[in-house]
C-alpha cells in the first residue's frame, strides 16, 4: 500500500490519528508482542501506556473522558495496532465498542457512572452476547432476566467473551420476555466486581493469546432497574445496531495483519537469495506478491468506504459485511502465502508471520462469521 497516496483521502486529525497510532504500535506493542504470545499473557503495561494516550476512550463523548472520535478515526489506529499484534487490536475494539454501545444507548446517570473509568482504562469493556449453543443467531440465546423489585436478576452462560476474565463493566444480552421472541430481549450494564459474575473457564486458543476470551456465568447476578440499557425489549435493536459497528472494526483488523504479513514477505524475498538473486525476482513469488498487494490495498480502501458511511449516519449493514468478508478471507490468505514465502522460516516462531496467520484467523468467524456476512449481503443485494 502507498502510505503516501492514502494519506490523500483522509482528515489531517486522522493522518495524525494513523501516524500516532504508528509509532506507539512500533515503540510501546511491537516489542512486547511475541513474548505475550508466547505466555498468553494480558497487556496490563501496554493498555495503562495506550489509556494515557487517549487509545481507550476513542468513542467515548468529551463530556466522561473520551476523545470523541469517529468510527474511521477509531479503525485507523486499530489498523496500526492490528500491524504488530492483532490480539491487542481485538482488546482495544471490543473495549471501545462496548463503550460506545453505552454513549449511544445509556442514560446520562449511567454514561456519567462507567464511561470515565472505560476511558481511562480503569475498567475494561466487554460484551456478553454469545452463548454455548447460540452465536451469529442472537434469537437462540437463552440467557434470562427476571424482574425482582429494582433489580432484574439474571442467569446463564455466555461463550466466546472477549475481555470477560479482564474486564470491569459488561453489556449483557439476556431474554425478559420468552413468548415475545426478538422483541423479548434486553441489554443490562453489569459491574464484574459483584457477585454472581464468574469467569468459569479461559479459553486455550489457535492464536490472539494476550487478548483473553473466556466463559462467563451469570449466576443469580442482580442489575438494578438504572442498569437496564435501553427500555425492557429493546436488546436487539441494541444489539443488531451496534454489529456493522464491529465488524467494520474487524475488518481494519484483518486488513492490518495482512499489510503487516505483505510488508514481511516483501522484505523477506528481497532479502533471501535463491539461484544467485532475490527470491522476489523469481516470476512465481513476484506475482504472488502482486496478488496480495492487490488484496490488501483493496481490503483497505472498502474498510475506509464501510467506516465513513457509518460515520455519515447511513445504513451500512451490506457494506459493513461486505468489509468484514472480503478483510477477513483475504488476511488468511496473504498470511499463508506470506508464510510460504519465509519457506520453512515461516513455520518459525522466529519470524512474526506464523503468528499473523494464527492471530486472523478468527476474523473469519467472530462478530459473524463469513456464512453470516454472506447471508447478510444477499438479502440486501436481492
Amino acid at each position: 500500500m502507498n502510505k503516501d497516496l492514502s494519506s490523500l483521502f483522509l482528515s489531517e486529525q486522522q493522518i495524525l490519528i494513523r501516524d500516532t497510532a504508528r509509532r506507539v504500535a512500533t515503540e510501546i506493542i511491537a516489542p512486547t508482542a511475541a513474548q505475550r504470545d508466547l505466555q498468553s499473557a494480558w497487556p496490563h503495561k501496554e493498555l495503562k501506556d495506550l489509556a494515557e494516550l487517549g487509545f481507550l476512550g476513542m468513542l467515548v463523548p468529551e463530556a466522561y473522558g473520551g476523545t470523541a472520535a469517529g468510527v474511521l478515526d477509531f479503525c485507523l489506529a486499530q489498523h496500526e495496532f492490528a500491524a504488530v499484534d492483532a490480539g491487542l487490536a481485538t482488546i482495544l475494539h471490543v473495549h471501545n465498542f462496548t463503550a460506545m454501545c453505552i454513549a449511544e444507548n445509556g442514560t446520562e446517570d449511567q454514561k456519567r457512572h462507567y464511561l470515565p473509568a472505560m476511558a481511562s482504562g480503569e475498567a475494561i469493556g466487554a460484551f456478553l452476547l454469545s452463548e454455548p449453543h447460540a452465536g451469529s443467531d442472537t434469537a437462540a440465546l437463552r440467557a434470562s432476566a427476571v424482574r425482582d423489585g429494582d433489580h432484574y436478576v439474571l442467569n446463564g452462560t455466555k461463550q466466546f467473551i472477549s475481555n470477560g476474565s479482564e474486564a470491569g463493566v459488561g453489556v449483557a444480552f439476556a431474554i425478559t420476555d420468552k413468548a415475545a421472541g426478538k422483541r423479548g430481549a434486553t441489554t443490562f450494564i453489569v459491574d464484574t466486581s459483584k457477585p454472581g459474575y464468574l469467569t468459569t473457564r479461559v479459553e486455550s486458543k489457535l492464536g490472539q493469546h494476550t487478548a483473553h476470551t473466556a466463559q462467563i456465568t451469570l449466576d443469580n447476578y442482580r442489575v438494578p432497574v438504572a442498569d437496564r440499557l435501553g427500555a425492557e425489549g429493546d436488546g436487539y435493536r441494541t444489539v443488531m445496531g451496534g454489529l456493522s459497528d464491529g465488524r467494520i472494526g474487524i475488518a481494519f483488523i484483518a486488513a492490518g495483519a495482512a499489510r503487516a504479513a505483505l510488508e514481511a514477505a516483501v522484505k523477506y524475498a528481497n532479502e533471501r537469495e535463491a539461484y544467485g538473486a532475490p527470491i522476489a525476482r523469481l516470476q512465481g513469488v513476484a506475482f504472488d506478491l502482486a496478488d496480495m498487494a492487490a488484496q490488501v490495498d483493496v481490503a483497505f480502501q472498502y474498510c475506509i468506504h464501510a467506516a465513513r458511511l457509518r460515520d455519515a449516519g447511513v445504513d451500512c449493514m451490506k457494506e459493513a459485511s461486505i468489509a468484514k468478508l472480503f478483510a477477513s478471507e483475504i488476511a488468511e490468505q496473504v498470511c499463508s502465502n506470506a508464510l510460504q514465502i519465509h519457506g520453512g522460516y515461516g513455520y518459525l516462531c522466529d519470524f512474526p508471520v506464523e503468528r499473523y496467520l494464527r492471530d486472523v484467523r478468527v476474523c473469519k468467524i467472530y462478530e459473524g462469521t463469513s456464512h453470516i456476512q454472506k447471508m447478510i449481503i444477499s438479502r440486501h443485494i436481492g
